[in-house]
């Protein structure tokens, strides 16, 4: 049996004497199938040499773009211009990195005429993670459906999605909020004591390391927002960063230089105890120019330390960033807001609002309930009176017309009516 061909690697190539001299130095070549390519990279830069082999590996492996057959048409290829195409439109990119990865490790090597509704029950399967497993696929059916629309391949391909989980409905009580609010502005770091009579023991140190989760939170509740609008906020605007106008008291959401996607972020105006908190926290002496920063810096994710609070505030369930969203909506429909206004506010649809969150909202089939007790609503009783009133008017018409005929009917029907 051949021995297996050996892709592009890096070999560190001695130096070469002739002589008692050295004729040529150490010097990190790339090997690819018996040929020798130059890095021009000494022993000392592996790390460049590393990037040299990426680039070379690139540019070697390039999917054709031109139209084909589905059968001839490795979907490693059609990810792979995806990927060049559309990451930088990405919002996070690592974990668009890490969906491609896995899906190019499992696809890699078939055919789109092989993406079936077996092969992605089978990649369903093997994900062991059908909310993950679902959201991966999504990108595969991105993925197709953009090498379509690039004109590259004939025919038709068909990716079969799970079952889309049920709506998470965890949400805070005021009760809960308060306790996790309080342990991310009490909490304090510890330490153990490493020399000394107390080595060994633990300490607490003057540290807080949770303090800016308790601002995260805060803006969550009061505005519902989405993890990544609140750590780029900044009270300065620029590109990347999610502005707050704290003259005119407006959260606008969707950051500068990014494009609008259906996940809505519209501008919305903050509720006057948050825009004081706001404006507090902006004249604070700080190396940055965010609201919710780490030493000195922006945070890019909060789930870390949010897992820390929540396992010392002891909340049951699985509390994560995106409760606070659910906490928010849910808390605008126990007091009653408009479904309309509440959507709005935290961007979203009326229909998704109505659907999760609508069995909180205290008009939430009373009407139905209260038939029951023999009780009529405002609007059901203009609905009958409407109804009564119109009879009356049928009926007397009915009778001047039996009496003096249609003449006489417009005169005795305004007198009923007013």
């Amino acid at each position: 049996m051949p021995r297996p061909r050996k892709g592009a690697r890096l070999w560190l190539r001695p130096e070469r004497k002739s002589g008692g001299r050295v004729v040529s130095s150490a010097t990190w070549i790339i090997l690819d199938d018996g040929r020798h390519i130059a890095t021009g990279c000494p022993a000392g830069e592996a790390e460049r040499a590393e990037k040299a082999l990426a680039i070379y590996i690139a540019e070697k492996y390039q999917p054709k773009r031109k139209a084909r057959d589905i059968e001839d048409i490795d979907v490693a290829d059609v990810l792979s211009i995806y990927d060049a195409d559309t990451r930088d439109r990405q919002r996070n990119q690592r974990t668009f990195d890490e969906r491609i990865k896995r899906l190019a490790e499992f696809w890699g090597g078939r055919m789109l005429a092989e993406i079936t509704g077996e092969s992605c029950r089978a990649y369903v399967a093997a994900r062991k993670n059908p909310g993950g497993a679902r959201r991966d696929l999504e990108d595969l059916r991105a993925a197709v459906n953009h090498h379509a629309k690039e004109g590259l391949h004939r025919g038709i391909v068909r990716i079969v999605l799970p079952e889309k989980g049920q709506a998470r409905d965890r949400w805070l009580t005021r009760s809960e909020a308060a306790r996790l609010l309080w342990i991310c502005w009490r909490h304090r770091e510890e330490q153990t004591v490493h020399r000394g009579e107390d080595k060994g023991k633990k300490t607490l140190t003057s540290r807080r390391p949770l303090r800016h989760l308790a601002r995260f939170i805060l803006i969550g509740l009061y505005t519902g927002t989405r993890a990544g609008a609140i750590a780029s906020a900044s009270w300065k605007a620029d590109l990347g960063r999610s502005f707050v106008d704290l003259e005119r008291g407006v959260f606008y959401r969707l950051a500068a230089g990014r494009a609008a996607t259906k996940k809505r972020q519209p501008p919305v105006p903050l509720p006057d105890r948050l825009l004081a908190h706001m404006r507090r926290w902006s004249e604070m002496p700080s190396e940055g120019e965010h609201f919710v920063e780490y030493a000195g810096a922006p945070v890019q994710s909060v789930k870390t330390a949010f897992a820390t609070a929540v396992r010392l505030a002891k909340l049951e369930g699985r509390v994560t960033p995106h409760t606070l969203r659910h906490t928010s909506a849910t808390w605008l429909m126990q007091a009653g807001v408009d479904m309309w206004e509440a959507a709005g506010f935290l961007g979203m649809t009326a229909q998704t609002l109505e659907r999760v969150y609508g069995h909180h909202h205290p008009a939430h089939l009373r009407r139905a309930a209260n038939a029951f007790s023999g009780r009529r609503s405002a609007d059901q009783s203009l609905v009958v009176s409407l109804a009564e009133r119109r009879a009356r008017k049928a009926e007397a018409t009915q009778v001047i017309e039996d009496d003096g005929g249609p003449g006489r009917t417009r005169t005795y029907n305004q007198t009923v009516m007013s």
